[in-house]
């Protein structure tokens, strides 16, 4: 199927064909026929499916079939986002798509002046792309009237929830006209989030292109079973080593994040660290560095990495494993977009056994584990990982515990060749 098969305008297919793209993905393919047909929607797909063009294009034609409204425009398309960056690169999607149709779209989140969002409304807006607490600031100081909406989409709905935005969600959907389509994407499924579709969707068709609660096809996955003191030498190692380029590193914690950046830079690898404390200006210029090459590895937190679109990142590690299992689809699901192959890497220590347990029965299939990492072994087995009593080391009986085994990375950290960037060229 082509695109110019799905009854799109030729102003959007001129959008598209710009971007390259002439085939659409699965959920691009099943979704903009039936949201141009009015109907609401509810989609399971992972990240890096295309699913924000799966609702942008179709949206941007029904407003092209509708007469333009005097100025100043109301809003009529709210895109509700769990993450300031979701919002913006929904934004740019827009725009993008947009470029040829004469609509007005803004990107409004928290962590940045509110007095030019304030100026743009004000000149009107066709569409809005939101986080909700910024949303509901602009809506409380009579700046945003919302009785105009069509059309309501709700980006990673399932993300929204998990970081608390339930009610300010039911809030919003209370100010909007009962008259509109909806449309709900989760890349996983949970009570809550059918017990919020059935509030919200009407006779809605179900849509969804990947396993519930699954990882992508394309992306490989390895544990490497070691102790949380040598997961900093190995992760150094493996970006050495393998020469990476790209790649993306989850950790559990915002302190977490700067402490392995600071760790990294002294061992020659350029990076940065991604988390809520960082002001808005200086996760812009981390992500754009990342994309860029100026940069090998982005330290992350679950929450900061939600709604990356990075274009064929190679690698993805779990430096800590996260404490909801879904997360981790979340996090991998990074690597290995629109059908490009990727590495998802996880350093699991002993305490992290039940963690990963977890994961797999989430995954419902056991992810390979590597034999030798260099290091000794460590039990990945939920039981025998399971605490000990600890042995006083004055009592009868008591041993030294086994030395490390040397390991890969020790006494040949990467050289100035295999520093990530130096002398070398960067493979298109």
């Amino acid at each position: 199927m082509q695109f110019s098969e799905l009854g799109l305008s030729e102003q959007l297919l001129k959008a598209v064909a710009e971007q390259g793209y002439e085939t659409p993905t699965p959920i691009q393919a099943q979704a903009i026929p039936v949201i141009l047909q009015g109907r609401d929607v509810m989609a399971g797909a992972q990240t890096g499916t295309g699913k924000t063009a799966g609702f942008t294009l179709p949206l941007l034609q029904l407003l092209q079939q509708k007469p333009i409204p005097n100025r100043p425009r109301p809003v009529r398309v709210l895109i509700l986002t769990p993450t300031r960056e979701l919002a913006m690169q929904v934004y740019e999607s827009v725009k993008t798509y947009g470029q040829h149709l004469p609509f007005f779209a803004e990107a409004i989140f928290g962590g940045v002046s509110i007095v030019p969002q304030i100026q743009k409304i004000q000149r009107g807006i066709d569409i809005i792309v939101a986080t909700p607490g910024r949303l509901l600031d602009l809506i409380q100081q009579k700046h945003l009237d919302l009785s105009r909406i069509e059309y309501l989409v709700l980006d990673e709905a399932d993300r929204m929830l998990d970081m608390g935005f339930i009610r300010d969600i039911r809030k919003i959907i209370g100010m909007l006209p009962k008259k509109r389509q909806n449309l709900l994407f989760s890349a996983t499924y949970s009570a809550e989030i059918s017990g919020l579709a059935e509030q919200l969707l009407n006779d809605p068709v179900e849509i969804s292109v990947a396993k519930r609660n699954a990882a992508a096809d394309t992306v490989s996955q390895l544990v490497y079973g070691v102790r949380r003191e040598h997961k900093r030498e190995l992760l150094s190692y493996l970006i050495g080593n393998g020469n990476w380029q790209q790649v993306l590193v989850f950790v559990r914690t915002k302190h977490g994040a700067d402490r392995l950046c600071k760790q990294l830079i002294q061992d020659g690898i350029r990076c940065a660290a991604l988390h809520g404390d960082k002001s808005q200006g200086a996760r812009v210029r981390a992500l754009e560095e990342f994309k860029n090459g100026g940069i090998t590895a982005l330290i992350a937190t679950d929450i900061a990495a939600r709604g990356l679109d990075i274009d064929q990142l190679p690698h993805v590690i779990n430096f800590d494993l996260p404490q909801v299992a879904e997360d981790y689809v979340h996090r991998i699901g990074r690597t290995g977009r629109a059908g490009a192959e990727g590495q998802a890497i996880s350093l699991v220590d002993s305490e992290e056994a039940y963690l990963l347990a977890a994961i797999e029965k989430v995954l419902k299939r056991q992810i390979p584990q590597v034999a030798d990492t260099g290091y000794e072994k460590v039990s990945l087995d939920v039981v025998k990982s399971a605490p000990k009593p600890k042995v006083q080391a004055n009592k009868p009986g008591g041993h030294k515990p086994q030395a490390a085994k040397r390991s890969p990375a020790q006494g040949r950290r990467p050289t100035a060749e295999g520093k990530s960037g130096q002398q070398r060229s960067r493979p298109r």
